[in-house]
């Protein structure tokens, strides 16, 4: 059974959630294999976070009195404003009611959940980390048996890490992290250039299974999934096509390990 072509309105129903799961997941493996709109769809999403960030507390205000519909109607009354201005305001409070309530709702989903937080989790690790000379991991690759002990201690989770070797990036080390989310496992590679990169993988407590799907902020981008409760999230200041074989190969060692 083929599937059915991928469109503007699913797009955006991506991005406002409103996808059944089966249609979510046909739109992930579209964007998998279209990083220019995965990047340009991604940026809907994060704008539309930025607004609930800004205007989130004003939406939660009651609607003044002033403004109910019995005040509204009382208007109509001589030597009061038109009707039809009256009108228009409710039209407007209607409006930033409904719509723009539905339209502040997140990218994906509510912002702090599933692979969109471990998405900007991994993102800020690599801001933070990626840059330092000195230290970017606590425990080097030589040290790699301490740092999965340590690890599945904290996660509950042993986890895979995996071998990215073969494509030219060698294991620095790693450390674990905190986020809102519990406890992270990041683990940092580099390549003969100096170039770095950042794979976060924690337990999820949201989308715990996760088609694979692409994300950016700023010149960092990456991908993120979840599998089996676990989320992996690889990230690096590349373009998102390069990162994807990298993050395909990830995916399937950590599988194949767990």
């Amino acid at each position: 059974m083929s599937v059915k072509p991928i469109t503007e309105d699913d797009l955006h129903g991506f991005v406002d959630g409103a996808l059944d799961e089966a249609r979510e997941a046909e739109v992930c493996a579209y964007l998998e294999t279209h990083p220019d709109i995965a990047a340009r769809i991604d940026s809907y999403g994060r704008q539309r976070l930025d607004l609930r960030t800004a205007l989130g507390a004003i939406a939660e205000e009651p609607i003044p009195s002033r403004l109910n519909l019995s005040h509204l109607l009382e208007a109509r009354k001589p030597g009061r404003l038109p009707f039809w201005r009256m009108a228009a305001a409710a039209v407007v409070l209607l409006v930033a009611g409904g719509s723009g309530g539905w339209m502040l709702h997140g990218m994906y989903r509510h912002p702090g959940e599933g692979i969109v937080a471990l998405a900007d989790e991994a993102a800020d690790s690599f801001a933070t980390y990626a840059p330092d000379k000195i230290r970017p991991v606590e425990l080097r690759a030589d040290n790699m048996a301490e740092l999965v002990d340590w690890a599945t201690e904290r996660m509950g989770r042993k986890p895979v890490v995996p071998d990215l070797s073969g494509s030219g990036y060698r294991l620095m080390g790693g450390r674990m992290i905190s986020t809102s989310h519990g406890a992270g496992l990041m683990l940092m590679y580099d390549d003969d250039r100096g170039t770095r990169l950042v794979v976060l993988t924690r337990p999820m407590l949201a989308d715990q299974n996760k088609p694979m799907a692409p994300h950016a902020e700023g010149n960092v981008e990456g991908w993120s999934w979840a599998s089996g409760g676990m989320g992996y999230s690889l990230v690096g200041a590349l373009p998102a096509d390069i990162l994807h074989p990298l993050a395909d190969d990830i995916r399937h060692q950590t599988e194949m390990g767990a």
